[in-house]
C-alpha cells in the first residue's frame, strides 16, 4: 500500500509487484554513444511519439494504480521540446497519486539550463551519464560529446539542490577501464553516488560487444584496491547494488543483468518513446499503449485496465547473451537508458 492507501494493482503472474516506470520520452539525444546508439540513427517520426499530454495521461493512470517510482529517460529527455512543463505536471502527480519519488536520467548536457526548474518541478533524484574524465575519451566514447559541458551541468545540478545526484558509467574494456578508480574518486571528491552499469546487448552497434565486456565483478576488485567498500543495504527503488565507501558520502552501485541476475524481484516496466509498455528491458514482451490512449480518448479505465492485463505477460526474466548477435534489434535510446 502507498501513503494514501491506494493499493498496488499490478502484480505478475510470479507475484512480482510493479512499483517503478522507466518512460522514455524522446529517442533523440545530442550524443551518441557507443554502447547505446549507432554512429547513423534514424529516428522515429514525430507523429509516432507519445506527446507530452499523452505522457501525462499515462503515467497518472500508472501511478492510480499504485507506481510510486517514475523515471524519465531518453534519448536524451531535456531535448525534448517544452520538456519543464512535461516535468511541472508530473510533480503535481505526487499530491493526488501514489507517486513518491521522481526521477531523470540525463547525459547532463543540458543540465546548465534544466537543472534549477527540474528540481523546483519536484524532481528528487538524478542520474547523469559519465564514461570518462578525459576529454578526448570522452568524446570517442560520445562520439560528438564535450566532457566540459557535462561537468558543467554536474555543477549546475549540484547547485539545485536534488537530494541526491549519482553518476551512471559503463565500462568497457580497452576504452575506459582504466579509469574506474579515476570515476569513484570523482564521485567521491564531488559528494556524487556512482553506479558501474554492465554493458547490455540491445541494438547493432559498431564494436564486439562479446570483446568490450567487463563484468561488476571485475569491477569491483579494480576499487577494491584503492578504496574501501562495505556491503550497503541502501537501496533507490531499482536493481544496484551498493556498497558504501568508507571515509566518505559515497556509495558505488553496480548493475549487472549479465553476472549478477536480478530478474527474480523485478518491480519495473518500461514505456518506450512511442507509447509501448515493455514487460522487460530483454525481451520483446509488449503492449501499444499508444492505440489504447488514441482509440480511446480520455478513457483512463479502459487504459488502466489493458496494463493490468499487462502482467500476465510480463516473462520471468531476460536472455541476454553477449557472444550472440542481439535478438533485440531496438536501440537502448528507444527503450529508455
Amino acid at each position: 500500500m502507498s501513503e494514501n492507501n491506494t493499493p498496488t494493482q499490478l502484480v505478475d503472474r510470479y507475484g512480482r509487484q510493479v512499483t517503478y516506470v522507466r518512460m522514455s520520452i524522446t529517442d533523440r539525444c545530442d550524443f551518441r554513444c557507443v554502447y547505446c546508439m549507432d554512429e547513423e540513427m534514424t529516428f522515429m517520426p514525430r507523429e509516432k511519439l507519445l506527446t507530452l499530454e499523452e505522457i501525462i495521461f499515462l503515467l497518472r493512470a500508472f501511478c492510480e494504480l499504485g507506481v510510486e517510482k517514475v523515471r524519465i529517460t531518453g534519448g536524451e529527455p531535456l531535448v525534448r521540446r517544452n520538456v519543464d512543463w512535461l516535468f511541472n505536471e508530473l510533480g503535481q502527480l505526487k499530491s493526488s497519486t501514489s507517486l513518491k519519488e521522481l526521477t531523470l536520467t540525463t547525459n547532463g548536457s543540458q543540465l546548465p539550463k534544466y537543472a534549477t526548474s527540474m528540481a523546483d518541478a519536484g524532481v528528487d533524484r538524478i542520474n547523469i551519464s559519465l564514461d570518462s574524465l578525459q576529454a578526448k575519451k570522452f568524446k570517442e566514447l560520445t562520439r560528438i560529446g564535450e566532457l566540459s559541458t557535462v561537468l558543467a551541468g554536474i555543477e549546475a545540478a549540484k547547485q539545485a539542490g536534488f537530494k541526491r545526484i549519482k553518476l551512471n558509467a559503463v565500462i568497457m574494456k580497452g576504452r575506459n577501464d582504466d579509469e574506474i578508480i579515476d570515476l569513484t574518486q570523482f564521485a567521491i571528491d564531488n559528494d556524487l553516488d556512482i553506479s558501474y552499469i554492465e554493458e547490455m546487448p540491445l541494438g547493432q552497434v559498431s564494436h564486439d560487444r562479446h570483446e568490450s565486456f567487463c563484468s561488476s565483478d571485475d569491477v569491483l576488485a579494480e576499487l577494491q584496491t584503492k578504496f574501501e567498500l562495505h556491503q550497503s543495504t541502501s537501496t533507490t527503488g531499482g536493481p544496484s547494488r551498493y556498497y558504501q565507501v568508507a571515509g566518505s558520502t559515497t556509495k558505488v552501485g553496480f548493475i549487472s543483468p549479465h553476472t549478477h541476475n536480478f530478474c527474480e524481484s523485478c518491480n519495473r516496466v518500461r514505456v518506450t518513446t512511442e507509447g509501448r509498455l515493455l514487460l522487460c528491458l530483454g525481451q520483446e514482451h509488449s503492449v501499444d499503449l499508444r492505440d489504447v490512449i488514441r482509440s480511446y480518448p480520455g478513457d483512463s479505465e479502459r487504459l488502466k485496465q489493458a496494463i493490468i492485463d499487462s502482467m500476465q505477460i510480463k516473462p520471468e526474466g531476460h536472455e541476454f547473451n553477449l557472444k550472440e548477435q542481439p535478438v533485440i534489434f531496438r536501440h537502448m535510446s528507444v527503450t529508455g537508458g
